[in-house]
């Protein structure tokens, strides 16, 4: 049974729960180390939010509710760890025009999850001008991204 996105999901109700299970981050390849087999990616933005296999209905809200990105299963083999769900947005176009703003208007509430996300804003403002394209754009990318936790 689906759960209603009224039930659950307002801005302030999601702004504690991406403080509390959310992630912005941003996979920047480093360029320097020589490696045989290159990764085809060298930036990938993401924003999610995992929680526990008995909470998806919640994450599909947080889907409905943005209207965009997707939910998947998480499979944990680790001892004392339960399976999880993910709600995800990688698609660049969705996090600059829906995930950014809403979090600009809404402000999250910890002060290291809105210093990542005041990174992730840097690092989506750098790769929609191209600065993943270049060599030393890349290299300046890789060294922001490592302030992020």
């Amino acid at each position: 049974m689906k759960v209603s996105s009224l039930m659950y999901l307002n801005p302030d109700y999601i702004v504690g729960l991406v403080d509390g299970e959310g992630s912005f981050t941003v996979y920047v390849r480093n360029i320097e180390p020589e490696k045989k087999v290159l990764k085809r990616v060298t930036v990938e933005p993401k924003f999610y939010v995992k929680l526990i296999e008995k909470d998806k209905e919640i994450l599909e809200a947080l889907m409905d509710y943005f209207g965009c990105g997707s939910v998947y299963f998480q499979k944990d083999t680790r001892p004392n760890h339960q399976n999880c769900y993910r709600y995800e947005v990688y698609n660049r176009n969705d996090i600059t025009k829906i995930i950014i703003p809403f979090f600009k208007k809404h402000k999250l509430k910890f002060n290291s999850k809105r210093s990542d996300f005041e990174t992730f804003c840097v690092l989506m403002k750098m790769i929609n001008n191209g600065y993943h394209l270049t060599k030393s754009g890349l290299k300046e990318m890789f060294v922001i991204k490592q302030t992020m936790h």
